[in-house]
């Protein structure tokens, strides 16, 4: 996030899309209807009528993965009505002048068309964003679970750029990070491309300085994506596989390849919690503590560095992930030991420029959000306030393209997936929970009322969902909520998956799968004939 979750709370504008920010982050969702309280507006652009839609000033209820299409069009009435903030181009920003021209044809009829909405809401959604004079963007998966996913993204920064809202207090782009410590795994280089801090391998003189840091050669070629570890594994490139934490026979898309992938991998190692669906097919498995067993910081959305104390001894033959990885790291002869969590952060601390002045001693008295560049350093409540980071803010104008899986005679509905509040990525730990489980206990699909009544399916029916890559079978939920000729499902559950059917094709740039958008049938599910 560009700016600080508080924030929001003196937003004039909201601009929520590809989020369904009440029910996977909470918290923020809540901060957001204060802040309506407080005289935002809220515009929500999303493919189902979330519950943040009822609160909205403005409803965009677009076809998924027309994301491209809806910012444009926004900017394309900025621009026409001279709603962009002029001043903050000519000083902060350069090539508006590509955008402009990307643009010129880009109407909101064009992309009315496009995203299934009208262009008179096109219109008032750039209205209300250009003329507030602090507009926030928050943003999900919905953005980038696309194989334009990266471009959603840039035409984000291409809107905030055009009115003035980056560096500014309670404006920004915020993008919500989808598990309590994504942001933390990112900014210790848990990238295939990236060192600590976003350092990149492929920089000399950032090889250079780790090398000698840790008193090793490092390899200067960046590594592979999970899909592309999965897919690798799957064609017995990939020999060895080591898995923390991570679930992907349930969250990685096209489960029937991933099942395959692990199984033909030689040697599958899994670092968890619980016994999860991927480590049932681990040729080892390492007993890993939970949150509540082990010391150690946590770097939330915000970029906030917080503590973690241990609240209780590790249970059975469990250890601290670093316990387990320092140990691993001793037998295959780097000697290097650390005392506890505090000595590790401290080494993190000396290579991570924006890690450089937060320590233990500091973190005792609360929280920092990075980046903090010495130990007199406040912390940084939101980005780019002095000058954008890279000097300017580029604007990179994106033509809108399709979404990889068309819709056709066969598989004739757009399926999108995302979560319900009572369950948290695969149930690895929700799933355990009797109360939570007796709220949500199972899989299911919208469908809307229309779509239903078509296809003579009623509300709670067991039905047939197929694609291209597997068939699942689970529970009908008729609802207003989605368009008609379009299916969500949550992606939670093991049986009735949905990540059986989701697309594995990727963004060229980040490499993320299209999970929000793949080609399906539905029918009802025939019991005597389907298994017999």
């Amino acid at each position: 996030m560009t700016n600080s979750i508080n924030e929001v709370l003196n937003s004039d504008v909201i601009f929520v899309t590809g989020s369904n920010t009440t029910v996977g982050h909470p918290v923020i969702g809540a901060k957001i209807r204060q802040a309506k309280q407080n005289g935002a507006r809220i515009i929500v652009a999303e493919p189902r009528r979330i519950d943040l839609a009822f609160d909205a000033d403005l409803f965009l209820q677009i076809t998924p993965g027309t994301n491209v299409a809806l910012y444009n069009g926004m900017m394309n009435v900025i621009i026409a009505e001279g709603l962009e903030n002029t001043e903050y181009i000519a000083a902060r920003t350069e090539k508006i002048e590509d955008l402009v021209a990307c643009l010129a044809d880009f109407t909101p009829e064009k992309a009315a068309e496009i995203c299934g909405v009208s262009a008179e809401d096109i219109r008032k959604a750039a209205r209300l964003y250009a003329k507030a004079a602090k507009a926030a963007i928050f943003y999900s998966m919905g953005v980038t679970q696309h194989t334009t996913g990266t471009e959603g993204v840039m035409t984000l920064s291409n809107l905030a750029l055009l009115c003035g809202n980056i560096g500014i207090e309670s404006g920004g782009i915020n993008p919500l990070r989808g598990q309590n410590n994504v942001q933390g795994a990112c900014d210790m280089g848990g990238l295939p491309g990236d060192l600590p801090g976003y350092q990149k391998v492929a920089n000399p003189q950032v090889l250079e300085k780790f090398e000698k840091a840790w008193g090793v050669k490092l390899n200067d070629k960046p590594g592979l994506t999970l899909c592309e570890i999965v897919h690798n594994a799957g064609h017995g490139d990939i020999k060895f596989l080591y898995i923390m934490g991570e679930n992907p026979m349930i969250s990685d898309p096209d489960l029937h390849h991933v099942e395959e992938a692990l199984k033909n991998t030689e040697f599958l190692v899994v670092q968890d919690i619980f016994l999860t669906e991927t480590a049932q097919l681990a040729d080892v498995v390492l007993p890993a503590a939970s949150f509540a067993e082990k010391d150690g910081t946590f770097s939330n959305t915000e970029r906030r560095v917080q503590r973690v104390r241990k609240a209780i001894e590790p249970i059975g033959k469990s250890k601290a992930d670093w316990v387990i990885l320092m140990e691993l790291m001793n037998k295959l002869g780097y000697a290097k030991t650390y005392a506890n969590p505090a000595e590790i952060f401290a080494e993190i601390s000396s290579v991570t420029p924006s890690y450089a002045g937060i320590n233990y001693d500091r973190l005792e008295q609360g929280s920092i959000q990075w980046p903090c560049p010495n130990v007199d350093h406040p912390g940084t409540m939101y980005l780019h306030k002095a000058a954008i980071a890279r000097g300017k803010g580029l604007f990179r104008p994106t033509e809108y393209k399709p979404s990889n899986e068309p819709t056709d005679a066969e598989y004739p509905f757009i399926l999108t997936t995302g979560r319900v509040l009572y369950h948290y990525h695969t149930r690895s730990m929700t799933g355990k929970v009797e109360g939570l489980n007796n709220l949500s206990p199972e899989s299911f699909i919208e469908i809307n009322p229309l779509t239903a009544d078509k296809l003579g399916l009623k509300d709670g029916a067991k039905v047939s969902v197929s694609s291209r890559r597997g068939e699942i079978v689970t529970s009908a939920r008729v609802s207003r909520n989605i368009k008609e000729g379009v299916l969500f499902m949550p992606f939670h559950f093991a049986e009735g998956a949905a990540n059986v059917l989701t697309n594995p094709a990727l963004d060229p740039i980040s490499k993320i799968p299209e999970y929000k958008v793949c080609a399906v049938n539905i029918e009802a599910f025939d019991e005597v004939s389907d298994y017999a």
